[in-house]
């Protein structure tokens, strides 16, 4: 007979993680940091009780809020180039539900991190219990299977031998170049507790081998061909560069073959910003290079991107009408995308292959020389914003230029939403491969000082500066507590605008003027539109924990700036109050926000005229050749 070991499930879980290894071109890893988790009846007896039996294996982690601690294992996931991640561990009710928002944000950016659910009771007899949702037509249902359509794998345990087939399987879903996400396992909580004499093999160390998978070699041939073919190619870098790490794979490419690149959000910083065929950042938040040579493009390479509609500005950006789509990618589903020829495979590994049946052929001189002209061109566009004296508040673009010149070269600048995401792409000169980390997959408000905190665990060599504005600090601003409990430095450069200043802005375009998107009291009109209301962000940090810093020009940020990279240990926030009218503006692009078809207010009258004029670039991509 086997070897067994009498263990709870909960217990089993933690050990059967604790010996979870990946390795990846002969470097190999631990796969979980640790385990995050808030304790309740539904996970305190079980996983709880395991995580500390078992501390000297694996680290536990306490976090603020559910929905911070999925996004803090999602950036430190992304920041390891998805080899090592965290679990995540909370009771049934509104405490597992806090965690879907942050499932969702990792599965759409197809970053793995695992979550573990308390559930409700597996013998019922208990039912209804606390934080219990009844359904009438089922006993088999709760709160968790509000994870199914966020999830990469989903499952529920009601059997303690069940997880000796699940476990597995978790981990083949995380470790997956292809089809990685959010991997959700449910755990009734009395479960949890239950023992079962599992399989000793169960708790051996375990590496799962990452592969740099090859693409079909006759599909390889016809994209060699098709690139010769092309007259105008352009590359789209998406975040698969990063993932397979293959920046310099990239950089030989383009120097090889003289095809010019942009990058998407998830791809900026596959080249340097000074690379001299790098346009930069490509779509709605684009550079005009990018997006008039995008425009014009024969052929698009797009290399580990899924085509968002930032990316495309809505089916928009490419408009030769003879365009052709060759795409590199781990996931057959996103390789296909465009109706393009599929390459399905490691992007390092295809690059080198395409590379190598590329020799000895280049794009023309003259389009090459376009192509560094709009680099030059938009590098004097991004110090001239950097440069623009506004006043007397400060301009967003402006803090960004600081915080950028200020900044070291390996250092990481991390947004989410709002407007700074576009600001950024469009902005930020990127030195390091690693130095831009953005959540624009989701646009998740909140990420931003729980995702700080995971970059600045994975990376703890780089500064750390969070860029966030007023609307998702509120939305989030706990994890502060969790950044000063675990000493981890980040410095959060708060842009203190008033409101939400990037709806607000979307808002006037679509000819709302902004409705309900500042921060005003209730006037005797009965609308929000009186005095602003006056949140002291200084004094909140400060009370989380946060060294705090004030600045309200650029000298005084450049000084906040210099004193924030003294502080050792814990989270510093520089507190600057900025111009929320003064925007950087579209460059060549457009992005499909659908406009009030009939209204009584000429402003939208108007904007609805030029938006039906808009929507007739729209495209669709139905093939492009054989």
């Amino acid at each position: 007979m086997p070897a067994t070991i009498r263990l709870t499930t909960a217990q089993a879980i933690i050990r059967f993680l604790a010996e979870q290894h990946v390795e990846r071109d002969g470097v190999e890893n631990s796969f979980f940091a640790g385990v995050w988790g808030i304790f309740g009846h539904g996970n305190v007896a079980g996983i709880g009780q395991a995580l500390q039996q078992y501390s000297e294996h694996i680290r536990y982690y306490q976090c603020r809020n559910e929905q911070a601690m999925v996004h803090t294992s999602a950036a430190y996931a992304k920041a390891k180039n998805r080899l090592q991640t965290f679990a995540c561990t909370t009771s049934i009710g509104p405490g597992a539900l806090n965690m879907v928002t942050g499932a969702a944000m990792a599965t759409v950016n197809r970053l793995p991190v695992l979550l573990l659910p308390g559930d409700i009771f597996g013998e019922r007899i208990q039912a209804p219990v606390l934080q219990q949702l009844e359904a009438e037509w089922s006993q088999d249902v709760s709160v968790n299977d509000c994870f199914k359509p966020v999830s990469r794998y989903w499952d529920r345990v009601y059997r303690p031998e069940q997880i000796i087939t699940s476990l597995p399987e978790v981990m083949r879903v995380l470790t997956s170049p292809a089809n990685t996400g959010a991997v959700t396992l449910a755990l009734p909580q009395d479960v949890q507790a239950m023992a079962h004499g599992y399989p000793a093999a169960l708790f051996e160390k375990r590496i799962w081998h990452i592969p740099r998978n090859r693409p079909d070699a006759a599909a390889l041939h016809r994209a060699a061909e098709w690139i010769r073919e092309a007259k105008q190619p352009v590359i789209v870098a998406g975040g698969g560069v990063h993932y397979s790490e293959a920046h310099t794979a990239l950089a030989q490419f383009v120097n090889q073959t003289g095809i010019p690149a942009g990058e998407t959000q998830a791809g900026k910083g596959s080249l340097p910003y000074n690379h001299p065929l790098n346009l930069g950042a490509i779509g709605v938040t684009g550079t005009f290079g990018a997006n008039i040579l995008a425009r014009e493009a024969d052929l698009i390479i797009g290399i580990g991107t899924r085509y968002s509609d930032f990316t495309s500005a809505s089916n928009t950006a490419f408009q030769n009408p003879d365009v052709r789509f060759i795409n590199l990618n781990a996931a057959e589903f996103d390789a296909f995308k465009r109706h393009a020829l599929p390459l399905v495979g490691d992007a390092r590994a295809t690059l080198e292959e395409l590379a190598e049946a590329l020799q000895g052929w280049q794009t023309d001189a003259a389009y090459q020389a376009r192509a560094k002209q709009y680099n030059a061109d938009w590098d004097a566009e991004v110090q001239r914003i950097y440069d623009l004296e506004h006043g007397p508040l400060i301009s967003q673009g402006e803090v960004i230029g600081a915080v950028n010149t200020l900044s070291r070269p390996q250092d990481v600048v991390l947004g989410a939403a709002g407007s700074l995401p576009g600001d950024l792409h469009k902005l930020w000169r990127t030195r390091d491969p690693k130095g831009y980390h953005l959540e624009y997959g989701f646009s998740t408000m909140g990420y931003e000082i729980a995702g700080g905190i995971g970059v600045a665990m994975a990376e703890p060599e780089r500064e750390v500066y969070v860029m966030i504005g007023d609307g998702s600090y509120l939305m989030l601003s706990t994890e502060l507590v969790t950044a000063a409990a675990e000493g981890v430095k980040i410095t959060v450069v708060l842009l203190d605008n008033h409101g939400f200043a990037s709806i607000g802005g979307l808002s006037k375009s679509i000819g709302s003027d902004g409705f309900g998107t500042k921060y005003r009291q209730r006037s005797t009109t009965g609308e929000l539109d009186g005095d602003v209301v006056a949140v002291d962000f200084a004094a909140n940090a400060a009370s989380l924990g946060a060294h705090v810093l004030k600045a309200n020009d650029r000298d005084s940020l450049a000084d906040a700036m210099t004193a924030a990279r003294e502080v050792e240990g814990g989270p510093v926030v520089i507190v600057v109050e900025t111009d929320r009218s003064q925007r950087v503006g579209g460059y060549e692009s457009w992005w499909d926000v659908a406009v009030a078809e009939v209204s009584d207010q000429p402003a939208v009258q108007a904007a609805r005229a030029k938006y039906v004029e808009e929507k007739k670039k729209e495209r669709w991509f139905l093939g492009g050749g054989s």
